[in-house]
């Protein structure tokens, strides 16, 4: 066999396997969606569900409490003077 002629079925078949990887490398991007976790997925944290003492509760209650007084102290000044 020529030295050209094997050349060239060597250039023939990089050609093909390049069409051949240009063809997998778009089935591949097709399927990505992105970033995150698959549809369906469970979470990783084994789903287990966590419990609030009932002191832990109590303290969360305060606190929203004087939190929701504040808020009620802010608006009562500020719509006092736009009257």
């Amino acid at each position: 066999m020529e030295v050209s002629k094997i050349i060239s079925e060597i250039d023939a078949q990089i050609q093909k396997l390049q069409q051949a990887r240009e063809l997998l490398s778009g089935l591949s991007n097709v399927g990505s969606k992105g970033p995150g976790r698959p549809k369906g997925s469970k979470n990783s944290s084994g789903g287990k569900k966590r419990k609030l003492s009932p002191e832990g509760r109590k303290r969360i209650q305060e606190a929203m409490k004087r939190r929701w007084a504040e808020r009620r102290k802010a608006t009562a000044k500020s719509g006092a003077g736009t009257k």
